[in-house]
């Protein structure tokens, strides 16, 4: 039987657990099937610029412990990649890198953006198999997706950290938690950090709720507020506003107002760039109470992979070589209890997993007295 050539890259945010990932996959794929792996540079733009790495078992030993990617990442999307000053489709120069390379199938590490490239690619012709990646734990059709239980120590121990200073100087210590419009992560790191209030993008909040909560706080005798807030949470307001905007640019067909609407909704995410800050001031100048903000930006993504995101990745990494000697294609592999199961990736692509109004860890959040922001 003729040697199957695999090709494998990264793509979207880097995150802990990638590169346990790529071992996951390769070292089956190689030593135990016999197969030739190759590794696109920086993500979907290496696979159309051809730059590669040839993966053997040197080259993936010692890797399992590392955070970041061997191959580079980046958020370049195939049909709408940046050459020179412009942005073109080059869907079909990465076809013709496929076919150059006699590749049998690709593999494509990444998130929400990734499975959509992955599916377009797939759409073309390309036997392509995913693994769900992210820190933002918003992959549909996964229980988990490896990034996120190191991104949720980190949190939570950031949270833990600024305890201490916010009780010494009886502060409100507002910190800002990644997860980009899923509330996953700072829901978790926000209760396991004991975090009094919390404020995620699926519970748009009202300000006074929250200046009321930790007044209560205040005249009980406690001595300070930990508020964990997601970089995507947004008032009641905001959040109309931006229902509206998407809604309307779901019903116009004018290119010329769908042009506007978007560079509106663009305007909003921008000023929600200073949301968090503002939210710190209004916070100080409502409660009369200092108010202080910490915003851990990358931290979150970097560091060594918890010893779960390392089993998940390789378990994971394990069931896409498994799929790659079936010649299963078109799927993602999902981690869905203890089993890592291939979902079609048409089931996938487009879709986003956000906290639902009703999950278990919303009604934990409120048992345990965190706000929300909603009452």
């Amino acid at each position: 039987m003729p040697t199957r050539n695999i090709g494998i890259l990264t793509s979207g945010g880097d995150c802990p657990g990638l590169n346990a990932a790529i071992r996951g996959v390769g070292k089956p794929a190689i030593g135990k099937y016999g197969m030739s792996l190759i590794g696109f540079r920086d993500g979907f733009r290496g696979l159309m610029q051809d730059r590669i790495i040839r993966l053997d078992d040197e080259l993936l030993s010692g890797i399992l412990t590392s955070g970041g990617t061997i191959l580079g990442t980046s958020r370049d999307k195939p049909n709408k990649m940046p050459v020179g000053d412009k942005v073109l489709d080059m869907t079909g120069v990465m076809v013709e890198t496929y076919k150059r390379h006699h590749l049998d199938a690709l593999v494509c590490l990444g998130g929400g953006g990734t499975q959509k490239n992955a599916k377009l690619l797939h759409d073309l012709g390309l036997n392509v198999v995913t693994l769900p990646k992210t820190i933002d734990n918003d992959v549909s059709m996964t229980d988990v997706t490896f990034g996120f239980d190191t991104a949720l120590g980190i949190a939570t121990d950031a949270i833990d950290k600024l305890h201490s200073t916010a009780t010494s100087h009886n502060r409100i210590i507002v910190v800002e938690i990644m997860g980009h419009r899923a509330g996953w992560l700072a829901l978790g790191a926000g209760i396991a950090g004991g975090a009094d209030v919390i404020l995620i993008p699926e519970i748009p909040y009202d300000l006074e709720s929250v200046a009321n909560a930790i007044r209560r706080r205040t005249k009980s005798g406690k001595r300070f507020s930990i508020v964990a807030v997601a970089e995507g949470a947004m008032s009641a307001d905001e959040a109309k506003s931006f229902t509206e905007l998407k809604a309307l640019k779901a019903e116009t067909k004018s290119k010329s107002q769908r042009a506007t609407i978007k560079a509106d909704l663009t305007a909003l995410d921008n000023r929600r760039g200073d949301h968090t800050l503002n939210l710190t001031r209004d916070l100080e100048k409502l409660t009369g109470l200092e108010a202080r903000l910490t915003i851990l930006g990358h931290l979150q993504r970097g560091g060594t992979p918890s010893a779960a995101d390392r089993m998940l990745a390789t378990q994971l990494g394990t069931a896409a070589a498994q799929c790659l000697e079936a010649e299963q294609y078109g799927v993602m592999i999902a981690s869905r209890g203890d089993q890592a199961v291939p979902v079609p990736l048409a089931d996938v692509a487009g879709k986003k997993k956000l906290v639902p109004a009703d999950h278990p860890l919303i009604q934990t959040a409120r048992l345990t007295g965190a706000c929300l922001g909603d009452v």
